[in-house]
């Protein structure tokens, strides 16, 4: 069995998201402005770190009222995670800094590929995590559904070049980030606190 999930952990994951959503959204707003420059690069790089402990957190709040679903769909979307914040840390910490040449040299044999491939165990882990966040009911629906739906255009869209349509889709992303952050930090409805939320499907029997 888990150990309880205490008021710590989930301070701490909601610290860490809504830091992972402000490493996203801030950068990408000023990009419309300035475009993609090192500054704006290096926060962009870090914040799936910060969201890490946001998952973890997320997770351990609704496996009560979770089924196994839930369970697999954490693992693929932490996998996923992992894989697609290496290449968010290569893109915007190394290749950045590359000029067109170089690029060409060094995106060779497998290393596109594995991008590709971690974009997209990266996108399904979303879809799969934000529908156990809908199936769950725990969280509010309108950030579980743009989990769900906008994490995964946003592993492949992200790849484009800097546009208005990226910097908005980052902007997005981060506020669907710190709106799950402010609900983990928040007791769910009619639920005081030290209450388990019950498995759905089911209720307690009597007697």
């Amino acid at each position: 069995m888990s150990s309880p999930i205490t008021s710590t952990t989930l301070r701490a994951g909601a610290l860490c998201g809504v830091l992972a959503g402000l490493l996203i959204a801030l950068p990408a707003l000023v990009e419309i402005f300035t475009g993609e420059t090192s500054a704006t690069s290096v926060p962009l790089a870090l914040s799936p770190a910060f969201a890490l402990p946001l998952l973890t957190a997320l997770h351990r709040r609704q496996s009560p009222a979770a089924d196994r679903f839930g369970d697999i769909a954490h693992t693929v979307n932490l996998v996923g995670l992992g894989l697609f914040g290496g290449a968010a840390f290569a893109g915007n910490l190394v290749l950045f800094y590359f000029d067109e040449e170089v690029l060409d040299e060094t995106l060779t044999g497998p290393t596109v590929p594995v991008l590709i491939g971690s974009a997209a165990v990266f996108a399904v882990g979303c879809a799969l995590f934000g529908a156990a966040m809908l199936r769950a009911r725990v969280f509010p629906r309108v950030p579980s559904w743009g989990y769900a739906v906008v994490l995964p255009l946003f592993a492949f869209l992200t790849s484009l070049p800097e546009s208005l349509l990226t910097s908005s889709l980052h902007i997005l992303v981060g506020a669907i980030l710190i709106r799950l952050s402010v609900a983990l930090s928040s007791p769910p409805p009619s639920q005081e606190p030290g209450y388990d939320v019950p498995t759905t499907g089911t209720r307690p029997r009597s007697g």
